[in-house]
Formats: C-alpha cells, sequence, structure tokens
C-alpha cells in the first residue's frame, strides 16, 4: 500500500507500526530515513526567522491562502493510495480540507484519513487506527502496549500533588500549550492551572503569566529546536515582570525541544512525558537525550547550566 504522509507525527506513526511512506512532509525527519524521500508540501515561511517574524509571515500567509503549498505534481507522481492528514492546526501541517480538496481537483483514487489527537490516549488511539487501516494491527497493538507500558513506569515515578506548571509554545506572541500537554503535566503529578486537556493553544498576555506565576516554566516553541528557543530568549527575557516570577527566581526555567517533542504528537511523546517528569520532579525520571536545557533566566542567549542525566530510583 502506498502511504503519504503529510505530519511528522504520522509519519513516525507510519514507521512504528511498519510501514514506509512514498512521500512526506517537508519537515519529516524523523527516523532518519524520512528525510530521504520525496516531500510533497512547501512551506511559504522562513521556519529561520524570529518568534516574531514567524507569527508576521503566518498571518500573512492565512490571509493569502494558507501557510502550505501542495505539490500536485509530486502528489500525482507518487500515486498514493492512502494521504495522512491533520486537523490539529492549519499552521502545524497541511488541513485536512486542503488535502481534501486537491485529491478531489487531481482525480487521485485516495484515501485521506485525519489525525486530530487532543490527548496522550488519542495518539495511542490514531496508532492503532492507522494500523487496522493499513493492514498491520498485531504490530500496532503491540507498539501501543510499549507505549502504554512505558508511560506506566514514568507516572509510577512521580508523585501525585506538585508545583504549579506553564508550558509556552510560542514566544512572541506568548501562547499556553494545549492540546495533549495540561492532561500530560497532570499525570506526571504537575498543577496546570492555565488550560484544560484538550484546549487549544491561544494567545494571551504576559500579564496572565504573571498573575498564574508558575514555579516550573517550560519553554517549547512549535518547531524550534533548542537552539533556536535560545536564540529566542530574550522574547520573554525582556518582558515586564519576567524577573519576579517564582520559577524564573528559583531558576526553574527549561527548554524543551519543541520540534521534535512537545509539540509532535506522535510515538514519541512518552518520551516527552519523560522530559516533563525530569523537570517537574528532578530525579524521578531520565529524560531523553540532548532534549532539555535550562533556559538563560538573565536574557542570555546560552543557558544557565544544563541539567545533568538523573538517575532512576
Amino acid at each position: 500500500m502506498r502511504v503519504v504522509s503529510l505530519l511528522p507525527s504520522a509519519t513516525e506513526m507510519l514507521y512504528a507500526v511498519g510501514v514506509e511512506p512514498v512521500g512526506v512532509s517537508h519537515e519529516c525527519d524523523y527516523p532518519p530515513a524520512a528525510r530521504e524521500l520525496p516531500a510533497v508540501n512547501s512551506s511559504r515561511v522562513d521556519p529561520d526567522a524570529s518568534s516574531t517574524e514567524i507569527d508576521e509571515q503566518v498571518q500573512d500567509a492565512l490571509e493569502e491562502g494558507g501557510v502550505y503549498e501542495i505539490d500536485r505534481d509530486q502528489l500525482v507522481a507518487l500515486d498514493p493510495d492512502v494521504i495522512v492528514s491533520q486537523g490539529i492546526c492549519d499552521v502545524c501541517a497541511v488541513d485536512d480540507s486542503d488535502i481534501l480538496r486537491t485529491v478531489e481537483e487531481l482525480d487521485l483514487d485516495t484515501e485521506v484519513i485525519t489525525s486530530d489527537p487532543h490527548s496522550l490516549e488519542d495518539m495511542l488511539s490514531d496508532i492503532e487506527r492507522l494500523g487496522d487501516l493499513l493492514d498491520c494491527s498485531a504490530r500496532a497493538e503491540a507498539v501501543r502496549a510499549d507505549l502504554e507500558s512505558r508511560i506506566e513506569e514514568i507516572t509510577d515515578r512521580t508523585p501525585d500533588d506538585g508545583p504549579r506548571v506553564a508550558v509556552l509554545d510560542w514566544l512572541d506572541p506568548v501562547m499556553v500549550a494545549g492540546h495533549w500537554v495540561p492532561g500530560m503535566v497532570d499525570r506526571v503529578g504537575g498543577s496546570y492551572g492555565l488550560a484544560d486537556p484538550g484546549d487549544r493553544s491561544r494567545p494571551r498576555e504576559f500579564s496572565e503569566i504573571r498573575d498564574y506565576d508558575p514555579e516550573v516554566l517550560i519553554v517549547s516553541p512549535c518547531g524550534f529546536g533548542l537552539d533556536q528557543t535560545m536564540e529566542n530568549a530574550t522574547d520573554l527575557t525582556t518582558r515586564d515582570g519576567w524577573d519576579e516570577l517564582t520559577a524564573v527566581q528559583n531558576e526553574q526555567v527549561y527548554v524543551i525541544d519543541g520540534h521534535h517533542y512537545i509539540n509532535r504528537p506522535g510515538p514519541r511523546l512518552v518520551d516527552s512525558l519523560a522530559a516533563l517528569a525530569s523537570v517537574i520532579h528532578p530525579g524521578s525520571v531520565d529524560p531523553p537525550a540532548e532534549a532539555i536545557e535550562r533556559f538563560p533566566c538573565t536574557g542570555s542567549s546560552q543557558p544557565d547550566s544544563i541539567p545533568g542525566r538523573t538517575r532512576n530510583r
């Protein structure tokens, strides 16, 4: 079966259940083999621009027809039986309505599967659903069972009660992470008072963050790795009241790779759960390697220090 994936999380799910896609999105970079596959779309936004510039480019692109452009010739050439699309966010990846319209206009004999997870459980269900649709249900069930076992191990190692936590998935404007993040913080014993499980991420006034006063603040912009987040650190550190936050004063501000972990609802969302647990309850769980750094609370573009690897107890 010829499958095209239009979002990185779905690409990871496909490889996990034993299906290698014939085409992917321009952002699909894991596992490494995905980088060698033809891309069927491109972005009208410069991913290397600043947080502020990217937001401006996104708003302009939305007014002019959308953030992404589908390569119709490539799609026709690949002739997929199935396309995996998404309905979460028209900024994060090609929206399912766009690909449905394109498939109809090109008269392709293609089934479009929409992934729209808003929780960790939704991600697990998507893996099983893909397995059922792509004739690899046994492999998908095994993958789900393994991920559920890891989730249980992580949650068993963390206390039920913990600090006030905020996770930011954009810097300018400031956005508080929603969807699966509030539920994941709850699972590892953090208190997430700025959004409920399943809520969509949305812009906030920084005064809301000040009033909430997180004890642990996690900076994880969507699409940004550690280095790019550090380059945009002053979007936060120059705001009025930044120095007054309890998390800043206690040096409990962290960067977690938003591109590969927190904002990618595929199998590595369980690694993201471990990353969250490791900063909410230091010493409880080993985080994934090279996924976390301390945020430069003073405004420097360099981290204060990189947290050492914890030890299971």
